[in-house]
């Protein structure tokens, strides 16, 4: 029997690293709090999913607003999708290392505003 190697996940280390650090945080606030920042986190959703539309060449559409319960779930799909879609879309240490530094950045931007 031949087993696969488990695959690799297309998310950079600094990028999951920051993703989980705002996924605990966004868990430990609030709910006013949250609520205060959900647009916010929505706007960050849309941005990457809109990137992964224009890097996939498929139609951009509209991120469903599912509520602050589910937008962590949203947050790491669309995370996963962008890292997945950029790696795809080109070979280029440059590209991969912009779309990790931007989007550890952004990351952890959005984690201070959640304090």
């Amino acid at each position: 029997m031949i087993v696969s190697p488990t695959p690799r996940s297309p998310v950079p280390p600094e990028v999951s690293t920051e993703l989980q650090r705002v996924v605990q945080r966004w868990h430990q606030l609030p709910l006013e709090h949250a609520l205060s920042h959900a647009g916010r986190v929505r706007a960050l959703v849309q941005s990457l999913d809109d990137g992964v539309a224009v890097a996939t060449g498929v139609p951009a559409a509209k991120v469903p607003d599912c509520g602050p319960q589910t937008l962590m779930d949203q947050l790491t799909v669309v995370v996963y999708d962008a890292s997945l879609a950029h790696a795809g879309a080109s070979r280029t240490s440059t590209l991969a290392s912009t779309l990790t530094s931007s989007l550890a950045r952004d990351l952890a931007s959005l984690r201070s505003e959640l304090r």
